[in-house]
């Protein structure tokens, strides 16, 4: 019996194996639909000096909520490429009628898709921070709040656009859908970066994004595995 549960376990985490695989080569083979939500994050951070002029102070204030809005926006905009290509070649139903469990695959799809959007602004968001005049001491904080955030922004996202999947233009309703789940996130992340360029303890807060991560993880595959098969039936 044992050696029967050992080998669905390691059967599934080969799907989860190669379906991640899968999707990060596919992902690479369409560079610019990976670049768009970059260059996004880049034009609107880069942007915003210019917009209200060279004042240090004003900059340093408000780059922690610049930046994680700038990224939020950045991670919606390519939510829908979680699901659609999948849904459009008919492969999507094939994952549903796997034998494997369909949140382990969700799992997996999602983890590809921040390997390719949010992993990205994790690594460009500290050379933008400096063109926003934000402190060294609070660098190490946004990326924390961001390793701990964008992959809760793709967990939840992925319910949204699990549900919308089969909807011609979904967007809009996709946006209603997640915006009001990534207000937390956007709140507790900003503040900690906030907090930590004015020298203020962010335990706090990276615990409660720490906490988000972890229920993200927990529960999000399962209602947009459902939502799959909602959409899909």
């Amino acid at each position: 019996m044992k050696q029967v549960v050992c080998m669905k376990r390691r059967s599934t985490l080969n799907a989860f194996y190669f379906l991640l695989k899968r999707d990060l080569i596919l992902n690479f083979r369409r560079r610019a639909e990976i670049a768009n939500p970059l260059l996004f994050f880049v034009i609107v951070i880069t942007l915003f000096p210019l917009g209200v002029g060279a004042k240090p102070q004003l900059l340093q204030s408000m780059a922690p909520g610049v930046i994680w809005v700038a990224a939020l926006l950045a991670a919606m905009l390519s939510l829908d490429r979680i699901f659609r290509s999948d849904f459009e070649d008919g492969s999507l139903e094939q994952l549903l009628l796997s034998a494997h469990p369909v949140s382990v695959l969700v799992l997996a799809k999602v983890a590809a898709h921040w390997l390719v959007t949010g992993l990205p602004l994790l690594v460009v968001a500290p050379l933008l921070a400096v063109l926003l005049g934000l402190p060294v001491d609070a660098m190490g904080v946004l990326v924390v709040t961001l390793l701990l955030g964008t992959p809760v922004l793709s967990l939840v996202g992925a319910i949204g656009v699990a549900l919308t999947v089969g909807l011609r233009r979904g967007g809009i309703i996709l946006s209603l859908l997640v915006l009001p789940l990534y207000i937390p996130v956007l709140i507790f992340a900003s503040n900690a970066v906030d907090m930590a360029a004015g020298g203020l303890p962010v335990t706090a807060q990276l615990s409660m994004l720490a906490a988000f991560l972890a229920l993200a993880l927990a529960l999000a595959p399962w209602p947009a595995a459902a939502a799959l098969r909602i959409s899909l039936s």
